[in-house]
């Protein structure tokens, strides 16, 4: 009877940690699952928004990956055979994660040489910004810019409103494109260099608005600036849209004949498979590679769970001086600042290498994608 007892005993003493444990089971069996799943899916060549959708939150899924391993390590059973197929798929997929995003850490080779010093006739600096239609932000952007005395300013989701709060740039700012909406595709340019040729392009659809000029620097060399919003991934349009109005931006950026800069709200993380391949296609280079995210949206977030969707991209016949975030200014979207120099007849960058087949094949078919889905309505709001 006593060894009955005692036997009795240590099962009551095992089992209380299994079902303390139950909840950190649970949880770790469900999130690991998802988290995999959400990781994965991305990899599928389709445009629906809601699996695109997940290139962005890199950051978030990566520290959620830790968290679950971590959980999971702890809670289950190690022993098991499933329990180590989960750890080693969630393992696998933070580490897919962090190859993901490593290019945009100091710990990568920078893709883009750096200059301590530039010739002031050589030099570009541009601020690109998201102002958020609605926002009554004005005077701490225009704070902002006149802190950092960029020779260019490209703004989006700009109403009439907004041009007016807007005017005090006039002074410095003598050349200009205006075109305000009210919805969220109106825009607007500000530079103190000569304009070459400026237009209002819609590359895609007569709805959606992009901007294409030359710049006249102190030089005299002619630049150009694509100046880019297209349209978000959305339940109803994917992200067709936007991915063929990237890469016609990009194709027309390497046919122009001129050192380009596309800059705005990409409405794509930079580590997303259309943003690398709209790079490739455009022969564009990208500063934020070994140096570092810049994360720019959504201000509401925390600052690690936001995502680098602003951006200012360019042809290896730059170098950069330096990058930067500016402060908050009220919008949902922090203003991006880059310093540029521009180096004629300078060696180009081996980072700027001309497309694939694959590439070139991939876009056509995006392109061809994109046109069908505006002929269908797709380009409205």
């Amino acid at each position: 009877m006593s060894q009955a007892r005692d036997l009795a005993a240590r099962g009551r003493l095992a089992d209380p940690p299994r079902r303390r444990g139950g909840g950190a089971r649970i949880a770790a069996w469900t999130a690991g699952p998802v988290l995999v799943a959400a990781t994965a899916l991305p990899l599928i060549p389709t445009d629906d928004w809601w699996v695109r959708a997940l290139e962005f939150p890199r950051p978030a899924l990566a520290v959620l990956l830790a968290l679950t391993a971590l959980g999971a390590w702890a809670a289950l059973d190690r022993r098991r055979a499933a329990v180590r197929a989960l750890l080693a798929a969630v393992l696998a997929t933070f580490a897919f994660q962090l190859h993901a995003m490593w290019p945009y850490t100091p710990l990568h080779p920078a893709q883009v040489p750096s200059v301590a010093d530039c010739a002031p006739e050589n030099g570009l600096a541009l601020v690109v910004a998201n102002l958020r239609e609605g926002n009554n932000g004005a005077a701490r952007f225009l704070e902002e810019v006149r802190r950092a005395r960029p020779d260019l300013v490209f703004v989006v989701e700009v109403d009439s409103g907004w041009i007016e709060a807007l005017s005090p740039l006039e002074e410095d700012y003598p050349n200009r494109v205006l075109h305000p909406r009210a919805d969220f595709w109106g825009l607007a340019l500000y530079a103190r260099l000569g304009l070459v040729e400026p237009e209002i392009r819609h590359l895609l659809t007569g709805y959606v608005p992009s901007l294409r000029t030359g710049l006249r620097l102190g030089s005299g060399a002619v630049v150009e600036f694509h100046g880019l919003h297209p349209k978000p991934p959305t339940p109803r349009h994917g992200t067709g849209l936007r991915d063929a109005e990237l890469l016609l931006a990009a194709k027309a950026a390497r046919a122009g004949g001129r050192p380009a800069v596309v800059g705005g709200d990409l409405n794509a993380a930079a580590w997303s498979n259309i943003t690398g391949l709209m790079q490739r296609i455009g022969g564009l280079v990208d500063p934020r590679v070994g140096r570092g995210f810049f994360l720019t949206f959504p201000t509401w977030l925390p600052v690690p769970l936001r995502f680098p969707i602003d951006h200012v991209l360019f042809g290896p016949e730059f170098r950069l001086r330096a990058i930067e975030l500016l402060s908050d200014i009220g919008s949902d979207h922090l203003p991006l600042l880059a310093r540029l120099c521009h180096v004629p007849g300078g060696a180009r960058s081996p980072d700027a290498a001309p497309p694939t087949e694959a590439d070139l094949r991939r876009a056509r078919e995006a392109i061809e994608n994109g046109r069908e889905d505006a002929a269908r309505g797709g380009g409205g709001r």
